[in-house]
């Protein structure tokens, strides 16, 4: 009798072991490839808060946007700008309203140094790196910036286009291309210090970064959990840190960061 008791004890105690991850839902995010180097913390302290699981999905702003608009099955959607969310809340696939969650950073990066300035961008036959201005918002940024300079229609004859911002990223780091516009985020990620320079913020559309919760979301509540999260304070602490202006003191401008202000 006692063993039998037994036998069902520990029965229902390891159905109910097995049972419980199932209890956990999955939310799956798109992220604008710029916001990669502070996702991983972020989802970490996400899933340890709340018992659940995030899927990341990276790639360039406008990447992202088409497939959503022709169904993809994301919870949440990261994006570089305010554009794309704003679109999708016209077309009625959102479930209520774009939030903002962080501002971007532009900057010139020259791998190994010494720091480059806009002046370098008026060398003859420069081959510069940025992203994509059609999808990606960054690239729209870099192109503004060099509009401004007077300098797109000469340079823009020998830039070097990745489809998202971690593609212009790769192809300074590997030392293919030399120079390139990429996000402050990044640099901070790798800890450098002194190879680039911030483009000045009045020389591009504030780079405003919103996340929409979708409304065919399967997961509506944690979604809307998610995006709360990222603009408490503690995230935004760690955005701030990776290199953004952080949605609780969203001013831009009148400030530097390390490296030599462009």
């Amino acid at each position: 009798m006692r063993r039998g008791i037994r036998a069902l004890l520990l029965s229902l105690a390891g159905t109910f072991l097995l049972s419980g991850p199932l209890y956990a839902k999955t939310l799956r995010v798109a992220v604008a490839a710029n916001f990669k180097p502070v996702m991983g913390e972020i989802v970490s302290r996400f899933e340890s808060a709340t018992g659940n699981r995030v899927v990341l999905s990276y790639a360039s702003t406008g990447t992202l946007y088409n497939q959503l608009v022709h169904g993809a099955p994301f919870d949440v959607f990261l994006s570089a700008d305010q554009k794309r969310p704003g679109l999708l809340v016209k077309k009625g696939l959102v479930d209520g309203k774009a939030e903002t969650y962080a501002y971007g950073r532009l900057v010139l990066w020259r791998r190994g140094g010494p720091a480059p300035t806009l002046d370098d961008l008026r060398k003859p036959g420069l081959k510069l790196a940025i992203a994509n201005p059609a999808t990606a918002p960054y690239g729209t940024a870099a192109k503004e910036s060099l509009e401004v300079l007077g300098l797109w229609k000469t340079v823009s004859k020998n830039v070097v286009k990745g489809a998202s911002i971690q593609q212009a990223w790769q192809f300074v780091a590997t030392g293919n291309v030399p120079m390139g516009f990429v996000a402050l985020s990044q640099l901070r990620k790798d800890k450098v210090k002194d190879e680039f320079c911030v483009v000045r913020e009045d020389m591009y559309s504030p780079l405003r970064q919103d996340a929409v919760v979708l409304a065919k979301s399967r997961q509506l509540k944690l979604a809307h959990r998610f995006v709360e999260f990222l603009r408490m304070p503690e995230q935004q602490a760690c955005i701030q840190d990776a290199g953004y202006y952080p949605v609780i003191d969203p001013a831009i401008g009148g400030r530097k960061e390390e490296g030599k202000e462009g």
